[in-house]
């Protein structure tokens, strides 16, 4: 019967159908590695031979969202906390061990291993758990964006068959009115046969904002053409249907966009995230989600390198100064700085003028937009680990 130790080290490779255990001692010999199945019986079983090991033990998991919710639970449920060891830092750790290609069984090693000599990780709490919720829902929220574009793309695409010139009329995407007109009209006759004072009461008693607006557009649509198509009858169904799905997918995503909201504002940094011009609650939270654990970023040029905004070179031969994107970075996180800056300076300001610089010293507009990003990586990185929020001006710092 082996001994009893005083304490062990748990790295968990976390993934959807099973994860990876593996416990080391002080020395950093493995002294138990085992696949467990993402099942209660299977995780309770692993717990019981793990927590028979030695009279304490510190787990460390890579992912602290949907795939690790059981084993988190049943962690807790066993007085056992764990910390969150981000995949970066797993991915960068993995270099200074031997071993083959990429395997769960190593990837769960080098976790209980970077656990072991560091004690700067996050614990998985409330912050924790906040992070996996936003990422659930800034997930659907996606899928139904995804699902909206589609729609109005198909849509767009069976109108031009039958009434062009109406598809051409309006922007399917952000206007309401348009989409509740081709829920009751679909082709020109019955809207000429409407007539402008009763399509517009039409409308405006579903709630339509500038009706009458709507009305004209329809109208003039309508009177350019006085053809009708082949098909015409079919595809009106088929528009109309496809209007009343995007309308409903309208209101869903206004409804995950609320919980997202509501979700975020709890968050305990949601208020410097946000007081960032451009950077409002879903960017906020795409931020969380994409970001992961802030502690893992030591200085603003690895926030901004993780999301794809610093040049590194590919020089070759003679040639120098050939910089490019890097091959691996956060597509995501890299959006949200991107999306962010866009939105940034619009508005006259700090964001707008460093934009404008940047067009000035002979930069096209994407170049100048990541440029602003950039600046606004370091600007973020900042803030957070200053704990203030952002004002227009930088604050005075007085000298000793």
């Amino acid at each position: 019967m082996s001994r009893r130790r005083e304490r062990l080290w748990a790295g968990i490779d976390a993934g959807k159908g099973h994860h990876w255990g593996a416990v080391v001692d002080e020395t950093g010999a493995t002294v138990w590695s085992k696949k467990i199945d993402n099942d209660e019986s299977a995780i309770l079983a692993a717990l019981g031979e793990i927590l028979g090991l030695a009279d304490e033990i510190r787990w460390a998991v890579d992912i602290s969202g949907t795939s690790s919710a059981l084993l988190l639970a049943l962690l807790a449920a066993h007085g056992q906390r764990a910390v969150y060891v981000p995949g970066r830092t797993v991915n960068r750790m993995s270099g200074a061990y031997r071993g083959e290609a990429k395997t769960d069984a190593r990837d769960a090693y080098v976790i209980a291993e970077t656990a072991r000599h560091r004690s700067d990780f996050a614990a998985i709490d409330v912050p924790a758990q906040l992070a996996a919720d936003l990422a659930l829902l800034t997930a659907h929220r996606s899928d139904l964006v995804a699902d909206k574009v589609r729609m109005i793309n198909r849509l767009r695409d069976v109108l031009t068959g039958i009434f062009p010139a109406l598809e051409r009329a309006f922007d399917y995407s952000g206007h309401k009115g348009a989409l509740v007109l081709l829920t009751g009209y679909q082709t020109p006759a019955p809207i000429r046969q409407r007539g402008r004072a009763r399509l517009t009461a039409w409308l405006a008693n579903r709630g339509v904002r500038g009706a009458d607006a709507v009305t004209a557009t329809a109208l003039e649509a309508a009177r350019a053409q006085q053809t009708a198509l082949p098909g015409e009858e079919t595809a009106a169904q088929i528009v109309a249907d496809l209007a009343t799905q995007i309308l409903a997918l309208d209101d869903r995503i206004k409804r995950i966009d609320k919980q997202i909201h509501d979700a975020f504002r709890s968050h305990p940094q949601a208020e410097i995230i946000e007081s960032l011009p451009g950077m409002g609650p879903i960017l906020g939270a795409e931020f969380i989600v994409a970001a992961g654990d802030l502690a893992a970023y030591t200085d603003a040029g690895h926030l901004a390198s993780a999301a794809g905004l610093v040049p590194v070179p590919r020089d070759s031969g003679r040639r120098t100064g050939n910089m490019h994107r890097p091959k691996r970075y956060s597509r995501r996180l890299r959006r949200v700085f991107y999306l962010s800056a866009q939105t940034s300076m619009m508005r006259e300001g700090p964001n707008r003028d460093f934009y404008l610089k940047k067009r000035g010293e002979g930069c096209k507009h994407v170049q100048a937009v990541i440029a602003l990003a950039r600046r606004r990586a370091s600007v973020l990185w900042a803030l957070l680990r200053d704990g203030r929020v952002f004002t227009p001006t930088p604050p005075v710092t007085q000298s000793a």
